[in-house]
């Protein structure tokens, strides 16, 4: 063979390896391309790996999303501005087994119950439904002063009194919508004397309780607030909210006729 003869077929022979070469490299770069892909979507489906940038990124704003409407949630119930006592107060109703189709004292119609508020007195305790069954002879309660469950078939009348009164009596006035204002026996006078007025009102009872804890108690049926004092504003706030409330049972249905003589 001649040598101009190899060098032709020299040429020929790279021409095609350098074609070979190219159409490889080609190949490499689509299947790269198309692994790429896999790994993109497989990163989707794992979050953390496999994953550029601006994934990370996206898929952190889309969970801050999430997180922000439930804490938007959150923030709108407390944006309300109620305590949590305004909250537990307003899930608050008349109890399964609390009996309220009685009829009034007097046979009249009964008083209309007013909603509860929605701005009590800071410090209130609300207490669950019971019952409030008429039972006869002593009933034990779980609290003194007690603020609801079952009692006596007579109420004590509302009004102002200078010495103790029976619970089972207080609790079924309470049954009909009254605030009941007990004080210590050893309260100060002048203290005693802010206390009478509210005996004159509707619905309210005052009346001395040996062993109460603090000072002044203010109780309506499931509804509690303590006091150090006679002058607390937050008196006068919880006898016009929640005397006549609309989760005692028999609201509205008075407390005259029963039992005992209050002084005026």
């Amino acid at each position: 063979m001649s040598i101009e003869r190899l060098a032709r077929e020299s040429r020929t022979g790279l021409r095609g390896t350098k074609v070979a070469l190219l159409i490889l490299t080609g190949a490499l770069v689509l299947t790269g391309a198309a692994c790429g892909g896999d790994a993109t979507g497989s990163a989707s489906q794992e979050p953390g790996k496999g994953q550029g940038p601006e994934k990370a990124e996206k898929d952190t704003v889309g969970s801050g999303s999430t997180s922000g409407e439930s804490t938007a949630g959150e923030t709108t119930a407390r944006g309300t501005g109620l305590s949590g006592e305004a909250t537990e107060l307003a899930r608050a109703k008349v109890g399964e087994k609390e009996i309220s189709n009685m009829l009034p004292a007097g046979g009249q119609k009964p008083d209309p119950p007013r909603p509860l508020p929605e701005n009590p007195p800071e410090g209130i305790e609300v207490y669950a439904a019971t019952t409030n069954k008429i039972v006869k002879g002593p009933v034990a309660y779980d609290r003194q002063p007690p603020t609801n469950g079952n009692h006596d078939p007579l109420w004590q009348n509302c009004g102002f009194y200078e010495k103790p009164i029976k619970d089972r009596h207080a609790v079924h006035s309470m049954d009909h919508g009254v605030v009941w204002i007990t004080h210590r026996p050893d309260l100060p006078a002048r203290q005693i004397e802010a206390l009478r007025p509210y005996g004159d009102e509707r619905y309210v009872i005052v009346s001395p309780y040996p062993g109460q804890d603090v000072p002044v108690i203010a109780t309506s049926w499931r509804v509690q607030l303590k006091l150090e004092g006679s002058g607390d504003p937050r008196l006068r706030q919880f006898v016009d909210q929640f005397r006549i409330s609309e989760i005692s049972p028999l609201s509205g249905n008075r407390c005259s006729l029963g039992v005992g003589n209050p002084k005026g």
